[in-house]
């Protein structure tokens, strides 16, 4: 299991304190929040993509993955998430391309939609065009990470001859790449089709909602040829505030809830946290509910939480990750309790690149072509490709 954090960046005022940060305070504070986020252990750090405020999660979330990836060693960074639908894919291959090499292999995306509609037409796009755009930009951008002259017609954008997104995938190996959706199941087939990861961010709907989802997207998964459906790539989002007894972190967090920007002035944080994963207590009631995404959902992947939102400011940030580290062991024992033996690890640069090279290399199709012509018995056609292999 992959353990992280992920941050949307929002600029919001500190509702106990009336302060707002500015936006160069928000966005060192991100960098500190990263580099904590290796310092207690965990594996992932991921950051949104915005272009407008009160946001500075960066539009172009490479900036700040560099920067951080010459500040952390083994931290994984990826985004949460990369807009496939406003982006040019040919930008984003080459982009995301040359930070893999700058980070080591250490990072991957989340593909997504995006949540403000205004995006679309900011670049050139229409909304309603949302997941033709997202079918269609990632099977380019697909093609270009793994093909080295590419050919390509589309809708929504011009044609390509023979281009070659550069720098080339480190070791040949594209950046793993998870779709994130909470309502679209076409995202899900996305997903599976291409044997890649789901990632279902259930912060603010009932688990029942993505139960759907993610198991239309194992089943896929199998009926794609992937592998077995349970052992399909699923990733899953959190929200949480803890302190050592579960009224101080009531207490505490109540009018940074009660004032969110995204879920403030709705339903009670009582009705909130009972039907959405958010958790407010104690570290033994985090460790239990966060546990449970296990008996929802089955053993998964990559876990990722959403903590510095709403106005909290960085000390308290800091704080709550010095909790979570301090739990952290206990959850990766009991979570390894809960994964079958044959489970899949999680996607790593290193991992895959393993599984790349233990394939046999193919056989160039006219090779094998001009060893066989002429030979209508199929038999007699693989007895001429060992003879053939033998000769070499």
């Amino acid at each position: 299991m992959q353990v992280g954090i992920f941050s949307i960046g929002d600029v919001t005022t500190d509702p106990t304190t009336g302060r707002t940060p500015t936006e160069h305070e928000r966005i060192k504070a991100t960098v500190e929040i990263a580099k904590k986020a290796e310092d207690i252990g965990l594996d992932v750090f991921a950051t949104g993509e915005h272009h407008n405020p009160p946001f500075i999660a960066p539009a172009n979330p490479t900036v700040l993955l560099a920067h951080l990836a010459a500040q952390t060693e083994r931290l994984m960074l990826s985004t949460a998430t990369t807009l496939i639908t406003t982006n040019d894919p040919v930008r984003l291959a080459e982009d995301y391309a040359y930070l893999q090499h700058l980070a080591d292999g250490r990072i991957d995306l989340v593909m997504g939609r995006g949540n403000t509609g205004p995006v679309y037409p900011w670049f050139g796009r229409d909304i309603r065009d949302g997941i033709e755009l997202a079918v269609e930009n990632y099977a380019l951008l697909h093609r270009l990470w793994r093909e080295a002259n590419v050919d390509a017609e589309g809708k929504h954008r011009t044609p390509l001859h023979g281009f070659t997104a550069t720098p080339r995938p480190l070791d040949d190996v594209p950046p793993f790449v998870w779709h994130g959706s909470i309502r679209s199941p076409e995202i899900a087939e996305q997903a599976a089709y291409y044997g890649d990861g789901f990632f279902a961010n259930h912060i603010f709907w009932p688990a029942y909602h993505f139960q759907r989802l993610i198991a239309l997207y194992r089943k896929r998964y199998e009926h794609y040829g992937h592998g077995r459906a349970e052992h399909a790539y699923v990733g899953l989002g959190g929200q949480f505030f803890m302190r050592k007894n579960s009224q101080d972190a009531v207490r505490e967090f109540r009018p940074y809830f009660d004032n969110a920007p995204v879920y403030g002035h709705g339903p009670s944080l009582e009705e909130f946290t009972a039907q959405t994963p958010l958790t407010v207590g104690s570290p033994d009631e985090f460790v239990d509910r966060t546990l449970g995404f296990t008996e929802t959902f089955g053993p998964y992947h990559r876990q990722l939480f959403l903590i510095d939102h709403a106005g909290l400011p960085l000390q308290t940030v800091l704080e709550q990750l010095d909790l979570l580290g301090e739990v952290l062991p206990q959850l990766r024992h009991e979570w390894e309790l809960r994964t079958p033996a044959d489970f899949p690890a999680p996607p790593t640069h290193a991992g895959r690149l393993a599984a790349q090279l233990a394939q046999p290399p193919a056989e160039p199709a006219d090779e094998l072509d001009a060893v066989t012509e002429g030979i209508d018995d199929p038999l007699e056609a693989a007895k001429a490709l060992l003879r053939a292999k033998e000769g070499n």
